[in-house]
């Protein structure tokens, strides 16, 4: 996450990644949360800069990304999973 701390990095992960969990109806933890949010907004920074939109590095933004790409993992790993 450009912009942002470690822990800013792990708590802006964490909330996204337990949103993301809660609106997919995910049954993860902890741990996983914050990994889903901060690989979560890493994936989704990378799909915004491929089509030319770049995320600011504040909370709030980075949040909303963190949650569409933690819901994109979410429902990619249960694509492949099935």
């Amino acid at each position: 996450m450009q912009g942002l701390g470690w822990i800013a990095a792990i708590v802006v992960g964490g909330l996204a990644g337990w949103a993301a969990s809660s609106i997919m109806k995910a049954d993860t933890g902890l741990l996983l949360n914050i990994v889903l949010g901060i690989v979560g907004a890493l994936v989704a920074n990378f799909l915004l800069g491929l089509v030319g939109i770049n995320a600011s590095p504040t909370w709030i933004s980075q949040g909303i990304v963190g949650l569409i790409g933690a819901c994109l993992l979410i429902a990619g790993w249960r694509t492949i999973r099935r």
